[in-house]
């Protein structure tokens, strides 16, 4: 069944037990992405998460309803978060509506998804899904979103500043979030010490300035230059700076690949792509994100986030451990990037 903003947030923050299956699309995928973490954030940090893609489900349909009708080994919830769902998904979707059992919610971020779409026609008829459809915000709507994420970090963000980060982050809401997470640990803010968000601040931060120390790793990780990234890796360790500070910009610029990606494959024009993008590309380096989107197809794109998002979250229980994690990620994110050179 359909469900708004409001109903959807609700249902995700307390998973009723009729509904088996959220399904979040439409062009803003960010906003799906967004409306996940409430599902991640009920279902706490012991819940153990099943990750499934489109191609897993299309090779064994069963698979999907086997797993939301099994328990944890470990005795915490468990629930399932599905990446890249399309057509190929139909049958297992259809499989975990007529099971006879299944107690683990099921959620799918699938993009922008056709009216047409049999995954979608199924999920609106079901009276076991709820569906919401993400439209991009316009101008105003997106200085909201961007006062309420600084907001929940403890961060005070007056409006002009808010209008300039949606300016800086061309309304995408991910970027958006990056910005603001860079001012709230830049400020020191929580929600227990909330601080004023400055123009200063955000001059000293800005996303149109790639000329950090960590742009080069950037760069080198999502083009494929293992030499490179080895060598920035090193300098970086050199001068003590910890792996949990380049995960954000690595995560910036692949919301920003996927975000063109997701463009270039619509309409056909990757000249044309980039240009949409607006501020989000530093005019410097217009070149190195063409050819970065190029190499990263929108499910490997999809697979580069989960797995920085999975190092970034391991950063936060232990220094010496997380750091290790990133290494190893940004190792396989890089391997894979260079043998999709073109």
């Amino acid at each position: 069944m359909k469900a708004n903003r409001g109903q959807i947030e609700r249902a995700l923050d307390a998973p009723p037990q009729d509904i088996r299956f959220f399904l979040l699309y439409g062009p803003d995928e960010a906003g799906s992405q967004s409306l996940a973490k409430r599902l991640e954030r009920a279902m706490g940090p012991q819940a153990e998460r099943i990750d499934l893609d489109g191609a897993t489900l299309k090779d064994d349909p069963a698979r999907l309803s086997d797993e939301a009708a099994s328990f944890s080994m470990f005795g915490d919830k468990r629930w399932i978060r599905i990446n890249g769902m399309g057509e190929e998904s139909v049958p297992a979707l259809t499989a975990l509506l007529e099971a006879e059992a299944a107690g683990n919610p099921v959620i799918a971020v699938a993009g922008a998804l056709k009216a047409t779409s049999k995954l979608v026609k199924l999920a609106l008829d079901h009276k076991a899904v709820m569906a919401c459809i993400s439209y991009q915000p316009d101008a105003r709507e997106s200085e909201q979103i961007a006062v309420g994420i600084a907001r929940d970090g403890g961060l005070r963000l007056p409006s002009d500043l808010a209008r300039r980060i949606v300016d800086l982050a061309n309304g995408d809401r991910a970027l958006m979030a990056g910005e603001i997470e860079k001012l709230i640990l830049y400020l020191d803010a929580a929600p227990d010490r909330p601080r004023e968000a400055t123009a200063e601040a955000l001059d000293a931060l800005s996303a149109d300035n790639p000329d950090t120390e960590v742009g080069p790793l950037v760069n080198a990780v999502l083009g494929g230059d293992l030499k490179a990234m080895h060598r920035e890796l090193t300098s970086l360790s050199e001068t003590g700076t910890a792996m949990a500070s380049v995960i954000r910009p690595l995560l910036n610029r692949a919301m920003l690949i996927a975000h063109i990606r997701t463009d270039f494959d619509a309409g056909g024009r990757l000249e044309g792509a980039v240009e949409a993008a607006g501020k989000a590309v530093f005019w410097k380096e217009k070149g190195l994100v063409s050819r970065q989107v190029r190499q990263w197809d929108a499910p490997g794109i999809a697979r580069v986030l989960q797995r920085l998002l999975d190092a970034e979250r391991a950063t936060r229980s232990g220094r010496g451990l997380g750091d290790l994690m990133v290494r190893h990620e940004l190792l396989t994110i890089a391997r894979q990037a260079a043998r999709e050179r073109v």
